[in-house]
């Protein structure tokens, strides 16, 4: 009985449910930066180096394929053995952006928390319950005198 009890308290304390948030908000950030890269920084790329696609980037190791083959032709030639790097290079920048954008969220939220942090902290501290106690008894002293 222990056992559930304790997954219960787990699940619901939200550390459940802030993964989920959190998974399901990376899911479609996730989207979000495949479009930048897809849309945005590849073409620019693709401009400077000359190569509009770079997922049909690889090189032949063993086997006969023809120039200019798009990568999925050159994956189903018989006995060829193909270094497909492209993909891979899409994907690192994708994970560079992806980094970059999460970087710059969560350095943006620190300094909104220490703003907070700096007011609340400039406050001053409310009264005791004995400075509230005293404070009464001053002022009845001078209602009477």
């Amino acid at each position: 009985m222990g056992f559930v009890k304790e997954f219960k308290e787990f699940a619901i304390k939200g550390n459940v449910m802030d993964l989920a948030v959190g998974v399901i908000i990376g899911g479609a950030f996730g989207k979000i930066i495949d479009s930048v890269v897809n849309d945005l920084v590849m073409p620019v790329v693709a401009a400077i180096i000359g190569k509009p696609d770079f997922s049909n980037l690889y090189v032949v190791l063993r086997g006969a394929v023809p120039e200019g083959t798009a990568l999925a032709d050159a994956k189903k030639v018989e006995g060829a053995a193909i270094f497909a790097y492209g993909n891979f290079i899409t994907v690192a920048i994708n994970f560079l952006l992806l980094a970059l954008v999460i970087f710059l969220m969560v350095k943006a939220i620190n300094q909104m928390k220490r703003k907070e942090e700096a007011v609340v902290a400039a406050a001053p501290p409310a009264p005791t319950k004995e400075e509230v106690l005293l404070t009464e008894i001053r002022d009845l002293l001078k209602t009477k005198a």
